[in-house]
């Protein structure tokens, strides 16, 4: 076998290279369609369609249930990391947590313009009583896990 010389590799290299863009793009984009997630179009309409459809009092709900699964996965990552040695605190944070997630999503679910004709006898104030009148209970029953 002989030795190729640099410039038969590099005739070599740029044989290998297709000349035009679209032969790249049309040969690989049955694997890309399998690797990549979809269009980031979606993503963006989707985004748009929620800042500008949504009521500003949701959207302050969205972000208070964001920040409770923060907490939550914060305190998860604590108790494995560093120990769960008072494990009733660990368990009563958690709870709060997941508690209070759930009281949220029940409010927003009711308090959501489009859900409506679903929720007809409940005001978005009686829902908000409700949803304060349960986090009093829920908070009640963690302190008194806490001992």
């Amino acid at each position: 076998m002989a030795k190729a010389t640099s410039a038969q590799l590099k005739k070599a290299a740029k044989a290998d290279v297709p000349s035009s863009p679209a032969t790249t793009s049309d040969s690989v984009q049955p694997v890309l369609s399998k690797v990549l997630p979809p269009d980031a179009a979606v993503y963006k309409t989707l985004w748009h369609s929620y800042t500008t459809k949504t009521p500003q009092k949701l959207k302050i709900l969205d972000a208070f249930m964001a920040f409770l699964v923060v907490v939550g996965v914060l305190q998860f990552v604590y108790c494995v990391l560093v120990g769960n040695y008072p494990f009733n605190a660990f368990l009563a944070g958690f709870a709060s947590t997941v508690g209070q997630f759930v009281l949220t999503a029940s409010l927003r679910i009711q308090a959501n313009p489009a859900n409506k004709a679903t929720f007809e006898s409940v005001s978005p104030n009686r829902a908000f009583a409700d949803f304060a009148f349960a986090s009093v209970i829920l908070h009640f029953f963690v302190v008194n896990f806490l001992g």
